[in-house]
């Protein structure tokens, strides 16, 4: 769909089957994956809450969201596509953001990563819940496989996994949120378009975040340095809200089931910046098993779909 296009299909069409979607989806992937580390980046230095980061952020997104849609002039969703957009906004906007901020505070984007592996798969296996799409057998051993691969390497980079801890169930959460959000998100990008729907999302989220940005505020008046303001400014704009534009953009063209298998480079790419910025440590054990998640990510993507009803 075109950027000053203003129609609203009525119903789901999935769009002509090619690599597009899986190109689109890397480059989403590699826009989310600074956000880990520059989330770290913003709140380990304390004068920044993560209510604020989790909040803030979409406020700055939707601003920008509101003005794109009025320079388009875009026609508003129908009907239940508000309460589907709800679902969107309550998994990628509210949720994921404002629970990885505060798991953040004590744990490191390495082992934050460590968690968020496991998002691919949940991410398909919401798909088939909700998009009725149905994979091949050699698709869910490898997405296993490749989920495995990851939570190990990622494992490896932060130093193991020492036991459930407050932050692990912070990052569960945002797992859920984030893989129902963009299933959800994924099938409404092929009704209303995919920059489109996440910038509806985040105008129907505004209220409720400034509310909470408010109250941060109040809370604690937020003072960082110029590199933690400069990493709260990549969350607003590129995680919140370009970053989506490819992302969702991927999904819709699909299979989402195939798309969602290329997060599995973004705990490896993670891990890389949170070296590159944090000085986290970064060993070869860690570098080859990045290798061999990627190597997963291509098998899994490569799967051939078996064809499902009403899905061409």
């Amino acid at each position: 769909m075109k950027l000053d296009s203003s129609a609203t299909l009525p119903k789901p069409t999935v769009l002509s089957p090619s690599h597009a979607g899986l190109w689109w989806g890397l480059v989403g992937v590699v826009a989310f994956s600074f956000t880990m580390p520059f989330t770290r980046v913003v709140v380990e230095g304390g004068g920044i809450s993560p209510l604020f980061v989790g909040s803030a952020r979409a406020v700055v997104a939707a601003l920008l969201a509101a003005v794109a849609l009025a320079l388009t002039k875009q026609r508003p969703p129908r009907g239940i596509q508000w309460g589907r957009l709800a679902v969107v906004a309550g998994g990628v906007v509210v949720g994921f953001p404002i629970l990885t901020s505060f798991a953040l505070t004590t744990a490191p984007a390495s082992h934050g990563a460590v968690v968020i592996a496991l998002l691919p798969a949940a991410t398909a296996v919401t798909a088939v819940l909700r998009g009725h799409e149905r994979p091949p057998k050699s698709f869910w051993i490898m997405a296993i496989v490749g989920s495995i691969a990851a939570v190990v390497f990622a494992a490896l980079q932060g130093g193991g996994l020492d036991g459930l801890t407050w932050s692990d169930l912070l990052l569960f959460g945002a797992v859920i949120a984030a893989a129902i959000g963009y299933a959800e998100g994924g099938l409404l990008a092929r009704e209303l378009g995919a920059w489109q729907t996440v910038s509806w999302a985040l105008v129907l989220a505004a209220p409720l975040m400034i509310v909470l940005v408010g109250i941060s505020v109040a809370w604690q008046p937020p003072t960082g340095t110029t590199t933690e303001w400069a990493a709260f400014a990549y969350l607003g704009v590129v995680s919140m809200f370009l970053g989506f534009f490819a992302w969702y953009r991927g999904l819709a063209i699909g299979p989402m089931v195939r798309v969602s298998q290329v997060q599995l480079v973004q705990p490896v790419l993670s891990i890389c910046w949170a070296a590159l910025f944090l000085h986290e440590r970064l060993t070869w054990p860690t570098v080859l098993g990045g290798i061999a998640v990627i190597a997963c990510a291509g098998v899994a993507v490569r799967a051939r779909r078996r064809s499902a009803p009403g899905v061409r």
